[in-house]
């Protein structure tokens, strides 16, 4: 796919990818799943690339479920250790492209080792502006949406507000998502067609694409068909094609 075939004016503001295919690329190839994984990890290097070159503003990439724990030891390890080398081996691209690293997610499960090099990465391209790359990691929406409650429980409770206040952007303000905008186009690959607890309040009105696509063999090619896919739905938001018109 083209490059010069995307509207560069119509671009989504936010894109969220589920990464899905690690495993079963590496078994059709006669591999353990790690090697899936390492792979895995070329592929989001071009990805962002690919969104960097066209200026996708924002990219959530679901690297790591709150599920994800229950794996096998080995590949969560595996896992641990590869997001630690990525991050440490691309701060000097972050900064070259411009782009301030993010994260969401139950940060304080993760191991020690990579919270240290999450959180300097994410202080050293905190002034980075051209794109914002957030990596969700122990991450589950249901979670985040029960975290969400129990905090304007307490501030109900302690009249720091009052129920008649709380509306969407309250309740935005409470997510782990408060400083992105809202979903516009959510990708899966692999084939898979379910959301998988992510992100389920931010896509209420995404458009969702899916591909048969193994995530390591998906490109910037792949991804901008599928921005393209998306510049050609009409997207109502509840209204008629006619109102949109």
């Amino acid at each position: 796919m083209n490059e010069e075939l995307v509207n560069k004016e119509n671009l989504p503001k936010h894109i969220a990818i589920i990464m899905d295919g690690n495993g079963r690329w590496a078994k059709q190839k006669g591999k353990l799943r790690v090697f899936g994984h390492e792979n895995g990890a070329k592929a989001v290097k071009e990805v962002v690339e690919g969104c960097v070159r066209i200026g996708v503003e924002n990219l959530t990439l679901y690297a790591f479920s709150t599920e994800n724990w229950n794996r096998p030891k080995l590949e969560v390890d595996t896992l641990m250790k590869l997001l630690v080398s990525s991050l440490r081996k691309e701060l000097q691209t972050l900064h070259e492209q411009n782009i301030r690293l993010n994260a969401i997610g139950c940060l304080d499960n993760l191991p020690k080792s990579v919270r240290k090099e999450l959180v300097e990465v994410i202080e050293r391209t905190k002034n980075n502006t051209k794109m914002t790359l957030t990596l969700a990691l122990s991450y589950g929406a249901r979670e985040e949406l029960k975290n969400a409650v129990v905090q304007l429980c307490t501030k109900v409770k302690n009249n720091i507000i009052s129920v008649d206040s709380i509306d969407e952007s309250i309740i935005n303000n409470h997510l782990y998502t408060q400083n992105l905008p809202d979903v516009d186009l959510l990708i899966r690959t692999s084939g898979e067609q379910r959301i998988s607890n992510f992100l389920l309040w931010q896509i209420a009105y995404a458009e969702l694409y899916f591909t048969e696509t193994l995530w390591p063999d998906f490109t910037k090619e792949h991804l901008w068909e599928a921005i393209i896919n998306y510049q050609n739905r009409e997207r109502r938001f509840g209204k008629t094609s006619e109102q949109l018109n």
